[in-house]
């Protein structure tokens, strides 16, 4: 039996595999929002859960201080916040995890986060999320880009077809 519980790991053990984890977790982010979840039902924690899940991003409820170490030792800002939080993690798209987390709550549930690493205000997150998408933006982006060109096109075809009219006028 005692055997067994040598391989249990410690507590100490299980807090220094948390900070592994989240310094691995925020080491490939894109964006991280603290969000405030003491307002939420457990109903609507999951979900989020779920919603963050399948725009393949996670969430994560931590202990501030395992947080602050993780952060520390990655030369990063600590965590300023007083109330339980928990981190919605992008690795994709540095806006989607601030877009789910204000339509499945609200401003007020925006703590703050990380973007290019830095510490963000409440305000910027919020901000953030009220960005059209990353695939939106280069939508947009192309299109201001190729309708100068089009329009170029249609200039000079109708050019061409002014001509072609011409001759034909000439030919009769």
């Amino acid at each position: 039996m005692g055997q067994l519980l040598s391989f249990m790991p410690t507590s100490k053990e299980k807090k220094e595999e948390i900070i592994k984890d989240l310094k691995e977790k925020i080491k490939e982010q894109k964006s991280i929002v603290f969000v405030k979840i003491k307002d939420y039902k457990t109903k609507d924690l999951e979900a989020l859960k779920k919603e963050l899940k399948q725009q393949e991003c996670s969430f994560l409820v931590t202990k501030k201080t395992l947080l602050n170490i993780a952060l520390k030792e990655m030369k990063m800002d600590s965590v300023p916040f007083q109330t339980q939080f928990g981190l919605a993690f992008s690795f994709k798209d540095e806006v989607v995890p601030a877009k789910i987390v204000q339509k499945k709550a609200t401003n007020k549930n925006i703590l703050g986060g990380f973007l290019e690493n830095e510490l963000k205000s409440k305000e910027e997150m919020v901000a953030l999320a009220k960005l059209p998408s990353k695939d939106m933006l280069l939508q947009q982006l192309v299109g201001s880009i190729s309708s100068p060109i089009s329009g170029f096109l249609n200039v000079l075809q109708g050019n061409i077809k002014g001509l072609m009219c011409v001759l034909s006028s000439i030919k009769k």
